[in-house]
């Protein structure tokens, strides 16, 4: 039991597991001269925390959100936090290219979360 509301349970299990899973996914990225198969592993290891956060998330969040609507928080909440990583961790700029497609993004989660 939790005296938080459900979504913000969720959507920062959601948050919590994208820092995982961007760290497990780009997070190597720095360390190339790193053998392919201990980045393998040690992936592995990160994604572990990132599903111990995910799948919590997704139970508890499913009812009510839809499964689309959680796909979708999920996908805006790994550009959010692949695009911070992006700058302060790989130090690559956006372009405004980005912007747009992210704006675009966020138009469809407009429509996803619309009462139609």
């Amino acid at each position: 039991m939790t005296f938080l509301p459900t979504p913000v349970v969720t959507i920062g299990l959601l948050l919590l597991s994208n820092l995982f899973m961007t760290f497990a996914w780009y997070g190597h990225l720095k360390f190339r001269e790193v053998p392919l198969v201990t980045v393998i592993f040690i992936s592995w290891g990160i994604a572990f925390f990132e599903y111990c956060l995910q799948v919590p998330a997704n139970r508890y969040g499913y009812g009510y959100f839809t499964a689309v609507e959680l796909k979708t928080i999920q996908e805006v909440l790994t550009l959010v936090v692949f695009s911070l990583f992006s700058v302060f961790y790989l130090g690559e700029s956006l372009k405004w290219n980005h912007y747009l497609g992210f704006f675009l993004i966020c138009a469809a989660v407009y429509v996803i979360f619309k009462e139609w």
